[in-house]
């Protein structure tokens, strides 16, 4: 199906079926079973997204906010605010990486359900600080650490791949990695002021775009916990 094009589905069985980095924007369902249906949308908070009349999205949003505290401060408006929200952030963080090396050797490379690994994981957020503290912001030459894990598609895309090694890390060596990287935001939060926050940046993939600082930092923020979601998510299916 070219892509725009518009299909119905009618009397069909899609049971089991599975959509991955695809769209179902503006989708319409009517009289479907649903039970068991599993929906991982990063950008909900975009939605609506309406059950039975009803926009869930809020409902979602705020059993997140429950299951992680300090989530809600991604997007704080001014500095003391976003420094709290790294604080918890890395706090959280920290649980997680101590569950994790606490797991049978080998755990923090499996992979599941063809997801990144949790070693891969945190090599992303390390390209992802890299991206838009790093090149969008701090506007570094040459930004980004070799053992940053970038998705594969940016390949396509025309992203010089070859800054990145291709030979797998051990953990200490991510976890290194990931240390640097969060201190190099926590510093930067240090120091950084509302005028700064609203000064004007090239976006880290759309340089013709400009956004505010606060703008790059929250999609920090927001890769930041949507990962420790999928963190979290994958290490419960390994337990």
């Amino acid at each position: 199906m070219a892509q725009g094009d518009s299909t119905s589905f009618v009397d069909r069985d899609l049971q089991g079926a599975r959509f991955r980095s695809s769209t179902l924007a503006g989708a319409v369902m009517r009289g479907v079973d649903v039970r068991g249906l599993d929906i991982d949308a990063p950008w909900l908070t975009d939605g609506p997204l309406v059950v039975n009349s009803v926009d869930v999205v809020p409902l979602v949003e705020a059993e997140l906010n429950r299951r992680f505290p300090g989530r809600e401060l991604r997007h704080a408006p001014d500095p003391e605010g976003l420094r709290t929200a790294w604080a918890k952030l890395e706090h959280a963080w920290a649980a997680v990486v101590e569950r994790a090396v606490a797991m049978p050797e080998g755990a923090v490379d499996v992979s599941v359900d063809g997801e990144w690994s949790f070693a891969q994981t945190l090599r992303h957020l390390a390209f992802a600080t890299d991206a838009w503290l790093g090149k969008a912001i701090l506007r570094r030459p040459q930004p980004f650490h070799p053992l940053g894990q970038p998705h594969a598609e940016y390949e396509t895309d025309g992203f010089d791949m070859s800054v990145f090694a291709t030979a797998q890390p051990s953990f200490a060596e991510v976890l290194e990695l990931r240390a640097g990287r969060q201190a190099m935001v926590r510093d930067f939060l240090r120091d950084v002021t509302p005028e700064l926050l609203a000064e004007p940046r090239p976006t880290a993939w759309s340089p013709e775009h400009e956004e505010p600082v606060r703008h790059c930092l929250y999609v920090i923020f927001d890769e930041e916990w949507e990962h420790l979601r999928y963190a979290v998510r994958d290490l419960d299916a390994q337990a």
